[in-house]
């Protein structure tokens, strides 16, 4: 049977509803928080000059820009077809052969393919003050720019950490020309640059939204991400708790004729966001309760107030069964709980896995499945089913 054929039979047979291989990253950079439920022999089981596993990543259809080790297709999302490791598709050979029946028209006619993906990464110490990049940046190296929204899931954080804060752009009184003066000493000594910035605690259970040239270090707890399909991002901190970042990653978005000019890595911050007197006002995100109308289930929104994505986090109780309905298509990743997810009689939230193992966690859910309501079954008397549920721009989440 051809490959497109498969795909549609399967899509068929669970209803418009697809199953996902775990999708794991590695970093060389930082150390591992050990909370994505890897088992801890698999942290470097890819090779010690490619780093520690630190992130996972839910339906993406871009290739992680991870350098010249990583191997093509790093980053890229499987669709189990069976109950075997060997026999899955991209995800992004499932969305070219379904097309619209997957996404919807909408998205479809408009992108082409699923404009986003969701992550978590997981590191023990702070990760070094960075932004990514606006599309007018990204376009010099013909890349997508890159906003992103944080979370911070209860029941993925035993720990904080080393770090749990997150600076935030600089503080409002910061002249530009000393932020510019410290990247020009950036291979001279440790520039100390987020002692021009602002840092806020982590609350587990709430949220941030991160535009593009925003220049921040997010926190050493595990977080989930959505974001927009893109991997582009620029360093500005050379030092992070005595790991030496190379000055590289301060230009590597930039074509080979600005990597030595200043202006044009000073052009990547958006200066006035970053300076915003009311930036937490703006971009903090405590989930908003949304109204289900029914008893069965309860949801929040956990990222909105952007044009790009949402998410929302569905809980349905011990012993209880929902029909889930959305307007639009989703993916989704649970995080406590065992039962049913439409047809799949075996979703549940891992404790451990081995790398190379499938699981039952994620999914991804076609627009017509949406609409028509995913039943979700809780086989616990005792916990929540905790799911996390990641969308494009279409999701009709709160924009203001």
């Amino acid at each position: 049977m051809a490959a497109a054929d498969r795909i549609r039979e399967v899509f068929s047979k669970r209803g418009g509803i697809l199953r996902l291989v775990p999708n794991w990253v590695p970093r060389l950079f930082n150390r591992p928080g050990r909370r994505m439920r890897l088992h801890p022999d698999d942290l470097f089981c890819l090779g010690a000059a490619r780093g520690a596993i630190k992130e996972r990543w839910f339906c993406s259809i871009t290739p992680a820009i991870n350098g010249p080790l990583a191997p093509p297709d790093e980053g890229l999302s499987r669709v189990e077809m069976s109950r075997d490791y060997n026999d899955t598709v991209f995800f992004r050979d499932a969305m070219d052969s379904l097309g619209a029946d997957l996404i919807g028209p909408d998205l479809h006619k408009k992108y082409g393919a699923w404009p986003m993906f969701a992550k978590y990464f997981d590191y023990e110490g702070p990760l070094f003050h960075h932004l990514h990049l606006d599309n007018a940046s990204a376009a010099k190296i013909n890349m997508a720019g890159k906003p992103e929204a944080y979370f911070f899931p209860v029941q993925m954080n035993n720990y904080l950490g080393d770090f749990p804060l997150t600076y935030f752009g600089f503080d409002p009184g910061v002249d530009k020309n000393e932020v510019r003066r410290r990247l020009e000493e950036f291979e001279a000594g440790d520039n100390r640059i987020t002692e021009l910035s602002r840092a806020y605690r982590v609350e587990l259970g709430t949220g941030w939204y991160t535009p593009p040239g925003v220049v921040h270090a997010p926190a050493s707890v595990l977080t989930y991400e959505p974001q927009w399909n893109s991997d582009v991002s620029s360093v500005l901190e050379n030092v992070v708790q005595g790991e030496v970042i190379p000055r590289d990653s301060l230009v590597s978005s930039l074509p080979d004729n600005e990597k030595n000019d200043m202006e044009a890595i000073m052009a990547m911050m958006d200066w006035d966001l970053n300076i915003d007197l009311h930036y937490k006002e703006k971009y903090f995100l405590p989930p908003l309760p949304i109204d289900t109308g029914t008893k069965d289930y309860s949801e929040s929104w956990i990222t909105y107030r952007n044009p790009f994505f949402a998410a929302k986090e569905t809980v349905v109780p011990p012993g209880g069964s929902a029909l889930v309905k959305d307007e639009a298509a989703y993916g989704c990743i649970i995080v406590q709980g065992h039962g049913s997810f439409g047809t799949y009689d075996d979703a549940e939230a891992p404790i451990l896995l081995r790398y190379r193992q499938l699981s039952g966690d994620e999914y991804f859910v076609s627009e017509k499945a949406a609409r028509d309501g995913v039943r979700v079954v809780n086989r616990s008397m005792h916990e929540d089913m905790v799911i996390l549920r990641h969308f494009g721009p279409n999701a009709g989440a709160p924009t203001a």
